[in-house]
Order: C-alpha cells, then structure tokens, then sequence
C-alpha cells in the first residue's frame, strides 16, 4: 500500500495555466497520475494539453470527482486557494508554492483543522508526494523513486527528499510512499502524522526519517517513535555545523535557546532506537542494513 494517496487518487492543479503548474502537472501526468482538471476563473472551459480548466475546485470535483488538490498558486493567493480546495471538500491539499506567510499559514492550518476535518494539507513549501509507480504529485523527479516498497521516507528538506530516494535507488530498494512535508514554521502535515500512517501500512516495513534544524518537531518524533513505532528507521538531520540564532535555508530552520539543534535532536532520536546517519549517505546505508536485516 502507499499513504495517502495511490494509483486511484485524482487530482485537480489549482494553477495549471501557469508556466509552473503546467510544467509539473503534465509531468505528473506523464508518471502516470490522474490530473484530471485545472482550475482558472478568467479560463474556463479552456484545456492544458487536453486536461480541462474549471472556474473553481468544486466545480472540478463536480465534473471529474477529482479528491486531491494541488497548488501552484503565487504566494499570495494561497490562503484562498487552500479554503477554496477546502471548502470543496478534497481529502488533501498538496501546497508546492514556498514564501507563504507565516501568519496566513497559521490561520488556513487552524481553520481547516476546525471547520474542515477531513481535508488534510501537506506543505506549504513542499516538494509534495510520491508513490513510485503508482502517484506522483508536485515536484519530484519520478525518475529518482524505486517503486515496490518496503520503506517508506518522511522529510522536511526538499533536496534531501530527493537525495534519499536516489540512495535507495542505488541500492536496488523501493519505496512505498515519500513525503516531503516541508520546512515552513506551520506545515500542514507533521512527522508524527506521516510516521502513524507508515506505522498502519502494511507494505511500509522500514522508515527513513530527514530532519534539520528548528522546531521541535523531531524531538516530538521521537517520543512518538519510542511510544508508537514498532518499525525500525533511520534518520538523518540537517545543520550539525549551522552558527545558533541564525536562520539557515527552511523559514523554520531557526534554533531559539537550546531547542531545535541538530544535536538534540540527533540525541532524542538516538535515544528512541533510531540509526541515525551523520550524513545523507550514511542515513541511506543505514536503511539498507535495515532493509536486509528485515
């Protein structure tokens, strides 16, 4: 199985008459995902290379039964395209777009977990998510991800999501879901959602783990892995050399005091029993002695 989203999944491109959402949604297209519809007010009833363009998402969801929507939208405009996904019910909101406020972020995270339970986002600021094979939404590179499981990968950095599907690659070994939940301060999806739906799949036997640095969410990883995992994961966290009190890449790569350092959350997770790799390659190595031992 993958998490979240899989071969069945339809998606709508809030933003495919840009240059940007039409590049990467017929390249999702092209993988093999069903993008069924694209939304742009000023041009309904136009296509992109055949996929049709809707006024709204409701109306998409309408004509195609799209679930799932993907935003390619200025910053900007963000807020009101995720309420608009939202409020027409999709199951997940897929938020590419980076420099999102930080304040807008907080308000549709914390009125869509209100007034919209069942709608989860992943991002802002993401690289999206991809089950090899089956669904690719956002940004990856398809030609990156090894299909066929059994790990599956969770991670805030972009760049390092695609450094850890290509390590697996290498090695011959696939991957049943990766999710680049991105590094903003207010990301819709967290480790811990993404680490309990590995938890509950079945085909997921092993889990890779890329963190960096600011937050606490690695730290809250860890206590869930140690209370809730029984699947062995090896993990990886940027910024061991970053100077403290300055921001580094990610908006929430920030340390404030003696939270969010590489090193603590190294420890945490260490503590939890995770093998945790003192640099991309090592973490990727690590998962491959896991994945042999299974």
């Amino acid at each position: 199985m993958s998490i979240f989203v899989d071969e069945t999944t339809k998606v709508v491109y809030q933003g495919l008459t840009g240059s940007q959402g039409r590049f990467y949604g017929l390249r999702n297209r092209d993988y093999g995902t069903q993008v069924v519809a694209g939304t742009n007010p000023k041009k309904a009833g136009t296509d992109v290379d055949g996929v049709p363009i809707y006024a709204s998402v409701a109306d998409a969801r309408d004509a195609t039964g799209a679930t799932t929507s993907c935003v390619f939208i200025p910053a900007p405009g963000v807020r009101a395209a995720v309420m608009e996904a939202a409020e027409a019910g999709m199951d997940l909101v897929v938020v590419i777009t980076e420099g999102v406020p930080a304040h807008d972020e907080a308000w549709f995270y914390n009125k869509v977990k209100r007034d919209f339970p069942g709608t989860r986002i992943l991002g802002p600021n993401c690289p999206g998510i991809i089950s090899p094979g089956r669904c690719n939404i956002g940004i990856t590179a398809g030609e990156i991800a090894t299909p066929g499981g059994p790990v599956g990968i969770v991670s805030r950095s972009g760049t390092l999501t695609y450094q850890a599907l290509y390590e697996l690659k290498l090695q011959g070994i696939g991957v049943t879901t990766c999710v680049g939940i991105g590094g903003d301060p207010v990301p819709g999806t967290s480790f811990i959602d993404c680490l309990e739906a590995f938890e509950a799949d079945p085909e997921t036997r092993a889990v890779m783990m890329i963190g960096e640095i600011g937050g606490t969410g690695e730290e809250e990883a860890a206590e869930f892995i140690e209370a809730k995992m029984t699947k062995p994961l090896s993990s990886y966290i940027a910024g061991v050399t970053a100077p403290p009190g300055k921001k580094m890449g990610h908006a929430g790569a920030i340390v404030s005091g003696g939270k969010g350092t590489a090193k603590a959350k190294m420890d945490a997770l260490v503590g939890a029993g995770v093998a945790v790799g003192n640099n991309p390659t090592e973490a990727g190595e690590l998962m491959v002695e896991i994945v042999r031992s299974l």
